[in-house]
């Protein structure tokens, strides 16, 4: 199992729209689940709104929380995630076997147990990969020990599952559209210092970020047409776009 998690205050604006980013990911397979740490006002409105997008093209589940909330967060997200993959799973194998109308919620209780014991296994035993995209724009300065104290945290979280669980840590913007902070692995003994000295950035270029973890989750690059697809736009100067009046910006397509 294949998961971005993003950590952002929202309002992207540079390169490729999230949105779109995240659909490409979830067309790959991965599931992209977003936390949303926002301020009150205009721009946690338009911030929030496009988290919201973002988790829903992705698969994915969003959230706005406080920087102290945000540890807990991350790890209810994480799990349930999981959890809903493998029952998505379970429930297209019962419509192969049982016929398109057959639901877990619809089988008898002698047989349901059994399934559910399956699920409860493999949510703990089924390898899980999960890149953590860290927002390093300048916005967040104020929220990245939060973040750290997160990212330590989550890695403990997995480790006590019994399967193999591996995380690795992505910050944008960064020289490329997302810089590599921590690769692989089951043991960040210091995840707490991953953000010291970190050269933070005004821009805030999410969709582009999407991409590069995406393709660091499967260990390829993502295909060429995917940055260059319909919705994307390019920086020229703008701060903010235009909303189509749906919670949907007018040059996002998903």
């Amino acid at each position: 199992m294949k998961q971005i998690l993003l950590i952002t205050d929202g309002c992207s604006n540079v390169g490729l729209s999230p949105v779109v980013a995240a659909a490409h990911a979830r067309r790959e397979g991965i599931v992209v689940n977003v936390v949303g740490v926002v301020d009150d006002g205009e721009l946690g409105e338009r911030g929030a709104t496009e988290i919201a997008e973002i988790a829903r093209a992705g698969g994915g589940m969003s959230r706005i929380v406080a920087p102290g909330a945000l540890t807990e967060t991350v790890q209810m997200m994480t799990r349930k995630t999981v959890v809903q993959t493998i029952q998505q799973a379970v429930q297209h194998e019962l419509r192969q076997l049982i016929g398109p109308t057959a639901a877990l919620e619809k089988l008898s209780p002698d047989r349901r147990g059994p399934v559910v014991r399956v699920i409860d296994e493999l949510s703990e035993t089924a390898p899980l990969r999960v890149a953590l995209l860290i927002d390093t724009s300048a916005s967040m300065r104020p929220k990245l020990r939060a973040v750290g104290e997160a990212c330590r945290d989550l890695l403990a979280s997995l480790r006590a599952r019994k399967g193999k669980s591996e995380m690795s840590v992505l910050h944008f913007p960064g020289n490329t559209e997302a810089d590599v902070l921590a690769g692989w692995t089951s043991d960040l003994a210091k995840a707490g210092d991953l953000f010291y000295k970190l050269n933070m950035k005004g821009t805030t270029p999410t969709g582009p970020a999407i991409m590069k973890a995406a393709g660091h989750v499967l260990g390829t690059a993502m295909p060429e047409e995917a940055t260059e697809a319909p919705g994307a736009w390019r920086d020229t100067g703008r701060t903010s776009r235009t909303s189509s009046g749906d919670g949907i910006w007018s040059d996002y397509i998903v």
